[in-house]
């Protein structure tokens, strides 16, 4: 996967997560449209590789908003892939905002139902777009936690192929924080290497998500050192709230592993 010369599919590259909500996870990811160009400069400053710009909560219990209401949302979009030559992400599971999203530019879509929803695949492939398959369901009953995202990967990646999305244009999250207990998000991220035997680039994303216990705003620490886990494990691209010190900890975990 290679987005505007970067090669996502070697070492490990951050991620900035920009939510153009008034409700995600984490107050300091929320921007106001007259703020995001700032922001967005600022992390590009700080070391973000890619941007990844939300217009619909997915915390837990979040309000579900219309297709019209994110696209409303997203407003600034077409500015911001117009003033940054910086892969721009965004995060949507509708096929009319990803229309939307690619139609102003935006070079990925980051889908966290993985291609389930009727009419997505066809327009990232009519627009030659990259995607992030992320596995989810309703409910944490698996029968084995691993094989079962396995078939998942394996249904959807047919999918994706079947619409006529290249290959060489999808990475997998294996969607941690949906669909899984605090204890499978645990075991799905300390096993996080074993989907890379699909050949596709990993996406990881739990930057101050629940599982790790106690206020949101706390939760800095342990997302950190998740994210020297990530570089650890190779995973590709991290996706992160707080850019320079999350830069910073992957930078220690690659000195790290060139020292051993």
């Amino acid at each position: 996967m290679v987005i505007k010369g970067i090669d996502f599919s070697k070492g490990s590259h951050i991620m900035a997560i920009v939510n153009l909500t008034p409700d995600s996870l984490f107050a300091g990811s929320r921007v106001k449209n007259e703020d995001v160009i700032d922001v967005i400069d600022k992390a590009i400053r700080n070391g973000a590789e890619i941007i990844d710009i939300g217009a619909m909560s997915s915390r837990p219990g979040h309000e579900v908003v219309s297709a019209e209401e994110e696209i409303r949302r997203l407003a600034p979009l077409k500015e911001i892939v117009e003033k940054f030559d910086i892969p721009i992400s965004v995060d949507t599971d509708k096929p009319e905002v990803a229309r939307y999203a690619l139609g102003c530019g935006a070079d990925m879509i980051n889908d966290i139902w993985g291609l389930m929803h009727k009419g997505m695949a066809e327009v990232v492939a009519e627009y030659d777009a990259n995607v992030c398959i992320m596995h989810n369901q309703n409910g944490v009953e698996y029968n084995n936690l691993f094989e079962d995202i396995d078939d998942f990967f394996e249904r959807q990646l047919d999918v994706a192929l079947k619409a006529g999305i290249s290959k060489s244009k999808i990475c997998l999250d294996a969607g941690i924080g949906f669909g899984k207990t605090k204890e499978q998000n645990f075991e799905v991220m300390n096993g996080y290497e074993h989907f890379a035997k699909f050949g596709y680039p990993l996406l990881i994303g739990v930057s101050r998500k629940s599982m790790f216990g106690g206020n949101v705003e706390d939760r800095l620490e342990p997302t950190l050192r998740a994210t020297e886990l990530a570089v650890e494990k190779g995973i590709n691209i991290i996706r992160i709230h707080d850019v320079a010190e999350n830069v910073m900890a992957k930078e220690k975990a690659v000195a790290r592993l060139h020292n051993n």
